[in-house]
């Protein structure tokens, strides 16, 4: 394929009545399952099995804040699916968490571990709170509280948290500590995402940035088009969005805009992304930045350029603007940052999308490879690391091209037929207990 032709569109779902509801997350990603699983012909039986979540867990969380008064938050945690082995997924901290938001996301890590063939299942936490108006004192209190009222689930053989939305090393110590003081010795295998000294891996922080950068890398060959000249737009600017972004950049791609929750820059010329990671650093917005044009988050997303990385939130990418995005390639560095109702927009337009449960599993991937170091003792180098996750990427870059091709079908859907299949087989394989 030239560089100046558009891939061909491949075959197109067959058109709805009605929209789909974009603001359920659970249900956009259920959408996608129901397709991939109609396209597999899975059995009736195991598809209720997979369409159901295996634990759902709603706890209070009390805390007393510093200055004496109680508070009550809710916590959630989802276990999807634990057949391939102990559920894997992070932790968030938002006002926006809800129950829906945590199902589809626990799903997501499901079908993302099997995708790339780790041997974990999927599971996904949160607390409602807003960590913008709690000291650091009353953080960690949220945490162990949080952490206390789910221990029962917890443990390096059952369910593994990790960081997310608002989360970091040092609440993934404190959930360490905890756990490790209720089990009466260190286990440091109880959660990924640590700091180094504490059992965490090199090469963590950077994980899912990297794996963006190789899917986009390899989406490019695929499709024919050079590094040089190629421009690219980021949406998200935090730890996924900047790695992405600088390691694209010294890939040779050409950084045009890039934005956060302040807003956003554009220089069709090229960023360059070290000065705005030093900016960050010192101004921890964006939106100061003066050296580039100023442009929306909304702006970015349909700005001129040949790869967008969605790595902020979900549903930013909908009916209402995907007709307007001008990317050719779209790599999906958030968690379900395109709607379904948008996917056949983008389809028919030819964008070839590379879907999350892809797209940032370099993360996920990481976090296996510290498991195993935990649990072994022995710790990697840092090109060990990255020389690992890069074989895995690609590998599952080209398995997902496979499907795809081999079903007429884009790269989502074949994403999700890989995933499902790999899970359906341990099902099979693990018969029905009653």
């Amino acid at each position: 394929m030239s560089a100046t032709s558009r891939p061909s569109p491949l075959l197109i779902r067959p058109e709805k009545d009605t929209f789909l509801n974009e603001e359920n997350p659970f249900e956009g990603m259920m959408s996608r399952f129901d397709y991939a699983a109609e396209r597999l012909s899975l059995d009736q039986g195991l598809y209720k099995v997979l369409r159901s979540p295996e634990k759902q867990i709603i706890v209070s969380v009390p805390f007393q804040r510093d200055t004496g008064e109680v508070e009550v938050y809710t916590g959630y945690r989802v276990l999807y699916n634990t057949s391939r082995g102990p559920a894997k997924g992070g932790i968030r901290f938002d006002l926006n968490v809800t129950l829906d938001e945590v199902k589809a996301l626990a799903a997501w890590m499901t079908w993302k571990c099997a995708l790339v063939n780790i041997p974990f299942g999927g599971s996904k936490g949160g607390v409602v709170c807003d960590p913008a108006t709690l000291s650091n004192t009353e953080l960690e209190r949220i945490t162990r509280r949080y952490t206390s009222a789910i221990i029962e689930i917890l443990g390096p053989d059952s369910d593994v948290p990790a960081p997310d939305v608002n989360t970091n090393e040092r609440v993934m110590a404190w959930i360490m500590d905890t756990y490790s003081m209720h089990k009466r010795h260190t286990v440091t295998a109880v959660v990924t995402g640590k700091p180094i000294a504490m059992g965490g891996s090199l090469g963590r922080r950077e994980a899912t940035g990297r794996g963006c950068m190789l899917v986009t890398r390899e989406a490019l060959r695929k499709l024919g088009m050079p590094i040089a000249g190629t421009r690219v737009a980021v949406q998200g600017f935090g730890n996924v969005g900047s790695t992405a972004a600088m390691l694209m950049e010294e890939l040779g791609l050409t950084i045009v805009a890039v934005s956060d929750k302040s807003g956003g820059v554009y220089n069709p010329k090229g960023l360059r992304i070290k000065e705005l990671q030093q900016h960050v650093r010192e101004h921890r917005f964006l939106g100061e930045y003066k050296e580039a044009e100023p442009i929306t988050n909304e702006q970015l997303l349909t700005v001129d350029c040949e790869v967008l990385v969605p790595a902020a939130l979900e549903n930013v990418i909908t009916r209402h603007n995907a007709g307007d995005v001008k990317a050719r390639i779209i790599c999906e560095g958030a968690n379900g940052p395109t709607t379904a109702n948008a996917d056949r927009i983008l389809e028919e337009k030819g964008v070839f999308v590379v879907p999350d449960i892809l797209a940032n599993a370099g993360g996920v991937t990481v976090s296996y490879f510290e498991w195993v170091q935990d649990r072994g003792g022995y710790f990697w180098d840092e090109e060990t690391v990255n020389q690992r996750l890069e074989r895995i990427m690609v590998q599952s870059f080209d398995e997902v091209i496979t499907m795809s091709e081999k079903h007429r079908v884009n790269l989502r859907t074949g994403a999700y037929m890989q995933a499902i299949e790999r899970v359906a087989a341990v099902h099979r394989l693990r018969g029905m207990y009653a």
